[in-house]
């Protein structure tokens, strides 16, 4: 081979891996396309947050949430105490996220609320990395109501999952066993969905774009970080007390904040951080439905 073609080779290769670096970190972003459509404004950020929409005209997740942090947020996923060391890391979260931030995950209203998101988001995951594995497919970020694997909770687990991520998961659960990507996207999805049409999702609580009923008032569902756990989690954690496993994930949200540099002081009262007294939106038990 010539010595320019081994050179243009050379080349090619450092462009391709610079390039690979500059998705995983954040960094070497182009400027976003901007058009209006029907008199609103909406974007497209390339493959961060690609499809015209009002949400990528925001900063996406890359912008403010870059390697350094996950690693600082996990630090310990790897030791050799973890489950699935090596499993998951920034680029398959990134990569993940890249799918709903045009939907809102992450990039509705500032960069102060994207950063919270994000920090309450993590926060659960961080509060079940106990369970990594199961995290998105058996503990109760994906399975709201249970875990015991009913014939109902699978197939809303792998089967609702994997019909809106376009993948067979009802048939093949171990695909998310082996690829963080799709585990995050999972996870995310689920932040992202509502359980029941009638209901708020996890996203919706958090960010604000649901307003509670008097109904929700009266069974202490304010938004905020609190009822996140209620619609992920509902009463296996809701209206308990305070007990560790909803402690556990309030902890891991004010510590985020504090990690990313927003600080816990962002995260509102404890009404707000907290479901000890809430009702949940889907009792587990028989009773009166605290669903507005």
């Amino acid at each position: 081979m010539k010595m320019e073609n081994k050179w243009w080779v050379l080349v090619m290769a450092v462009a391709v891996a610079m390039a690979t670096v500059g998705i995983a970190d954040g960094d070497s972003k182009a400027p976003p396309l901007v058009k209006i459509v029907k008199g609103k404004k909406v974007c497209d950020q390339g493959w961060e947050c690609k499809g015209l929409s009002q949400y990528c005209c925001n900063q996406t997740i890359s912008d403010f949430f870059q390697t350094y942090q996950f690693e600082d947020l996990f630090s310990k996923r790897n030791s050799p105490v973890a489950h699935a060391v090596g499993f998951w890391d920034y680029k398959s979260f990134i990569t993940a996220a890249a799918v709903y931030q045009p939907h809102g995950f992450g990039t509705t209203g500032g960069k102060l609320t994207g950063m919270k998101e994000v920090a309450a988001f993590l926060g659960h995951v961080g509060s079940k990395t106990s369970c990594v594995l199961c995290l998105f497919c058996g503990c109760p970020v994906i399975d709201v109501n249970a875990i015991d694997e009913s014939s109902e909770t699978r197939n809303y687990n792998y089967g609702a999952t994997g019909e809106a991520l376009n993948v067979d998961l009802l048939n093949h659960p171990e695909y998310i066993e082996q690829n963080a990507t799709l585990a995050f996207q999972a996870a995310i999805w689920r932040w992202m969905t509502p359980l029941k049409k009638s209901q708020p999702s996890a996203h919706d609580v958090f960010v604000g774009n649901w307003k509670p009923t008097k109904n929700d008032t009266a069974a202490k569902r304010l938004p905020g970080f609190g009822t996140t756990m209620n619609v992920l989690y509902g009463d296996n954690v809701c209206g308990q007390g305070d007990v560790d496993s909803m402690n556990n994930a309030v902890s891991h949200y004010l510590y985020y904040l504090d990690t990313m540099g927003v600080g816990r002081e962002e995260a509102g009262p404890h009404e707000v951080l907290s479901c000890a007294e809430q009702k949940a939106f889907n009792p587990s038990s028989s009773g009166t439905d605290a669903a507005s």
